[in-house]
């Protein structure tokens, strides 16, 4: 069966809507902002918004998240990721007057619980709160929150999203590091195209922006020094100066259906998925493996199951971290497959590394961008590693239809997913 996108949802440094984002990337605005407010300083990020405050939005799904009382049990991420899949539902044209079917799966790309570093019940386990199990909550120690251990479980975030919506299919949740949310897509797309399921619920989100979450990163030399003075500057995807990535955080999410039950409903397509392929390099736990050739496998499957070339390809939304050891293995890549074909896009330069959500948040962007008919340039970046690979410098028209997404994440989990944008061809 054909598989094609009939919603999508975002909640983003760069925006809540699709149109948002557009503008933002269409602007000259930093996202980034000093990762001191985070409680580390000398370091670049992009929040969602300021620590203190939720991030969600102003519409209606920001509206009902914070009207829920169970909010709290699920972490900073899984809101973000919430939010988006609430957008996604409605922009695909589902609504209380006709909701999605009770039967539909939701398959969740989520990170690790970092967001909580100081929050009760975590380091460590106090006398008091040790005195207070088994009492009523009311009379419970101040200091450690009843079930905060649903903050900490992978299912908690899809489990919430069935309740909002009164679902009641297969919930399942991904987690291959940065390419977990390729990985959801190409899942969802797999169990539609094998007529599994007609229709499916992807959301992922995440956020690495505590001072425990951004520690370990620094520790290993990951990521773009900042001091506050510069910090609006963020990472340089692709440029023989870059010297790290700039955590960001964020939701995206997508209503996947076959063809045919889109038509029959008469929902408008946003993009046809043609083709996924994923691998794992088996290498280092963090490095990518540096010839690139497992990376290329998952991309050379995503573009034989989409019956293309790569000389069909049009755009490419690439991993593009800011990293010394991830950045010049990927860009051979694009060089060794594509060379000077297709437009290659940076979307970590304008959001930031979503880590588990970044290909579902930077598919989200590149469907703003052709919407609105522009590629943004790669931000901050002066100079590339390569001359025979078309990163866009400037601001320029959309390409064409087929694209490209790659993800690249921690354990050398590849992924990548091959789409045709707009209205599907016969």
């Amino acid at each position: 069966m054909r598989v094609v996108l009939t919603g999508a949802g975002i909640c983003s440094a760069a925006g809540h809507s699709l149109a948002e984002v557009a503008t933002f990337l269409a602007g000259s605005s930093s996202p980034f902002v000093s990762s001191e407010a985070f409680g580390l300083p000398g370091y670049a990020v992009c929040p969602v918004s300021s620590p203190d405050a939720d991030g969600l939005g102003t519409d209606d799904a920001a509206a009902r998240l914070r009207a829920w009382r169970r909010r709290a049990c699920v972490q900073r991420g899984g809101r973000f990721a919430l939010a988006a899949a609430l957008r996604a539902v409605s922009h695909a044209g589902f609504s209380s007057a006709c909701p999605l079917p009770p039967e539909t799966p939701v398959l969740a790309a989520l990170g690790p619980m970092l967001d909580a570093a100081g929050e009760p019940g975590l380091f460590p386990l106090r006398q008091a709160d040790a005195h207070s199990v088994g009492e009523p909550a009311d009379a419970a120690a101040p200091g450690l929150a009843a079930l905060w251990l649903l903050r900490w479980l992978p299912n908690t975030t899809c489990a919430a999203l069935n309740q909002l919506l009164g679902l009641h299919g297969e919930a399942l949740t991904v987690n291959a590091a940065c390419a977990s949310a390729t990985q959801a897509l190409g899942q969802a797309f797999r169990r539609i195209a094998t007529g599994e399921t007609e229709r499916l619920l992807v959301m992922a989100g995440d956020s690495r922006l505590s001072a425990h979450g951004l520690l370990g990163y620094a520790k290993a030399r990951a990521l773009c020094r900042r001091d506050a003075a510069d910090a609006s500057r963020g990472p340089r995807p692709f440029a023989p100066d870059g010297d790290g990535f700039a955590p960001g955080e964020g939701g995206a999410a997508f209503v996947l259906e076959s063809l045919a039950a889109a038509r029959a409903r008469g929902a408008a397509v946003l993009a046809e998925v043609l083709g996924y392929g994923a691998s794992c390099d088996g290498g280092s736990l963090t490095a990518p493996e540096s010839s690139g050739r497992y990376a290329e496998i998952a991309v050379r499957a995503a573009l034989k199951q989409a019956g293309l070339t790569p000389e069909s390809i049009d755009w490419i939304a690439a991993h593009g971290t800011g990293t010394p050891l991830n950045d010049p293995v990927e860009a051979a890549l694009l060089a060794r497959l594509f060379g000077n074909g297709p437009a290659v896009l940076a979307l970590k330069s304008w959001l930031g590394h979503t880590s588990a959500a970044c290909g579902a948040l930077e598919l989200a962007c590149v469907l703003a961008c052709r919407e609105a008919g522009f590629m943004p340039p790669i931000r901050d970046a002066k100079t590339f590693l390569r001359s025979d690979v078309r990163f866009v410098r400037t601001a320029a028209p959309f390409s064409g239809p087929a694209g490209l997404v790659e993800s690249f994440g921690f354990g050398g989990q590849n992924a990548a997913l091959v789409l045709r944008l707009g209205e599907p061809e016969a």
